[in-house]
């Protein structure tokens, strides 16, 4: 896995480059909370966006609404993906 470093200012964990083999159950919560805002981002913006009554503005919402779209779509490709074989993969850790 490729990483990099944040800010130093900043007391945060580094930036991973490269997503991970394996998608664990908490990364699955984790992607499913985040295709769930962007979602309802886009909605707001299109519900919004009809509302106005600026072509200006308008506009804006639409660009918005359809750039927060294009990231779920591309959270929802990913999320796509056979998790099978490489959770078989994984060393578990007996429990105790």
């Amino acid at each position: 896995m490729q990483m990099t470093t944040q800010n130093p200012m900043h007391n945060q964990q580094p930036l991973i480059m490269t997503p991970p083999a394996v998608v664990t159950t908490k990364d699955s919560m984790y992607l499913k909370d985040g295709m769930s805002w962007l979602l309802l981002a886009a909605k707001k913006c299109a519900h919004y966006a009809n509302e106005a009554e600026c072509s200006q503005v308008q506009q804006m919402l639409n660009q918005m609404g359809q750039l927060h779209l294009k990231h779920y779509k591309l959270l929802l490709r990913h999320c796509q993906n056979n998790n099978t074989q490489q959770m078989a993969q994984v060393p578990h850790i007996p429990q105790q």
